[in-house]
């Protein structure tokens, strides 16, 4: 089993998404010398324009994908909403700004307030633990776009600031950095097209599997974690010169935003053993490690490019916050990404 036979093509996917962004960049020129003029080319994390006077606007939108599905089998909606909000907020953050505003947008095929509410417990802790305020949204019944039987889909949108000098762009990550790898919550909110498609094979989302202490669906809507605390402490107070948030569509081939598009290269030889679920997936779907690296995060959420000498107080402000940390591997100057002996790309 392939992600792309689960039916996403993430190669299509990168390949759509550079055709679409070097047509929408011609409409940069529509803010030239005004607020508002665009400072970073489409493909980073976020995109960053310039408000004047030194700040930057840093803005994002993600959704939660298919993990919508798991909620509905499971009929628990109440941590959805943590997903929407670390989707977006855990991107701006990879851009050195502090996340500031979100909006939602929540699509129906019928009213259900029930289910509004909620999402919406969700959304309020996810905002609060990524310090944003919900500003608005939208809510919108769709019947002919969704299923009737209660489908629904839920996205977000974010904003947030920071000064020209405290943008980390991955402009300055240097061969010989270390890479520091923040522990994942388990699944996080990506690669559950393939996930679906390869447990519910072999279980119903209550079974208790023995390798897992829970059931595949109580892992499977285990909150995105949210990174924002830690990494807005470390900005201005360590030398950080990359953040790269590590999701679906590329997993660990996202690494390649912050290694100069690609002119770098990383060996991620330190990476911990991945937890049960992954472990589980690839076991069932006869999936390979190659495959399953460039789909899911293994276990870790984030990776912080830095010098060496600032390696132990990036480590130990994470776990300050109760997020595990540790190097897993270094910026090397031959391209590519591997962990131990395996090539992703």
């Amino acid at each position: 089993m392939t992600y792309a036979k689960a039916g996403v093509d993430s190669k299509h996917v990168r390949e759509t998404h550079k055709a679409l962004a070097k047509r929408l960049e011609a409409t940069f020129q529509n803010r030239k010398r005004k607020v508002g003029w665009p400072l970073f080319p489409i493909g980073h994390y976020a995109g960053l324009v310039d408000l004047g006077g030194g700040r930057v606007l840093s803005l994002h939108t993600d959704s939660v994908g298919t993990k919508v599905l798991i909620a509905r089998m499971m009929e628990k909606y109440d941590t959805i909403g943590i997903d929407c909000v670390a989707m977006c907020a855990n991107d701006l953050i990879c851009t050195g700004a502090e996340p500031i505003s979100f909006l939602d947008y929540m699509a129906m095929a019928k009213p259900d307030r029930s289910l509004v509410e909620e999402v919406a417990v969700g959304l309020v802790k996810g905002a609060k633990e990524a310090g944003m305020a919900i500003v608005g949204g939208e809510t919108a019944i769709v019947p002919e776009l969704l299923s009737e039987d209660g489908g629904f889909d839920l996205t977000g949108f974010a904003a947030g600031v920071c000064k020209k000098e405290e943008l980390i762009l991955g402009d300055r990550v240097v061969e010989g950095d270390s890479l520091i790898g923040v522990a994942s919550s388990g699944i996080h909110s990506n690669g559950f097209s393939l996930a679906r498609k390869v447990l519910l094979k072999r279980y119903s989302l209550r079974d208790s599997p023995a390798p897992l202490d829970r059931a595949p669906g109580e892992e499977l809507l285990e909150p995105t974690r949210i990174y924002v605390k830690p990494v807005r402490e470390l900005v201005g107070k360590a030398e950080i010169h990359g953040i790269a948030h590590i999701t679906g569509g590329g997993a660990f081939l996202k690494l390649e935003r912050i290694l100069r598009q690609g002119r770098l290269g990383a060996n991620l030889d330190g990476l911990p053993e991945p937890p049960e679920i992954f472990r589980l997936i690839k076991k069932i779907g006869r999936i390979s490690d190659r495959e399953m690296y460039r789909t899911f995060n293994m276990g870790t959420g984030l990776v912080l490019a830095c010098p060496e000498a600032h390696a132990n107080r990036i480590v130990s402000t994470f776990k300050k916050y109760g997020q595990s940390a540790l190097r897993i591997g270094r910026v090397q100057r031959r391209t590519g990404i591997r962990i131990r002996d395996l090539q992703l790309n």
